[in-house]
């Protein structure tokens, strides 16, 4: 059985190309669904005119179905509502010099 934890731990190896923090700290997945083998993510990426964001999800999606046991992954990209620094985590803004 996957968890949401384990698709987490991937998520936190995966960074915006831009700024120096995982893509789960960045606020940038807003869902996770797990139902049996199947994951499918909800994200967004920090500006609709991001470069990455035709290749983030992508990335997202192969790094995710290396988990074990994983079957078919989706990953929908999002705008609404759109990413905001409010969405860092604590983490996210010590790594980046805000706190």
């Amino acid at each position: 059985m996957i968890t949401k934890e384990q698709v987490i731990e991937v998520l936190k190896k995966i960074y915006d190309p831009e700024i120096p923090v995982d893509i789960w700290e960045l606020g940038l997945i807003y869902d996770i669904d797990i139902k049996g083998d199947d994951v499918t993510i909800l994200m967004t990426v920090t500006a609709p005119n991001c470069p990455i964001a035709e290749t983030l999800p992508v990335d997202v999606r192969n790094d995710v179905s290396k988990i074990e046991g994983v079957g078919n992954v989706v990953v929908n990209l999002t705008f609404d509502p759109p990413w905001d620094m409010s969405r860092l985590s604590e983490a996210a803004q010590l790594e980046l010099g805000w706190m």
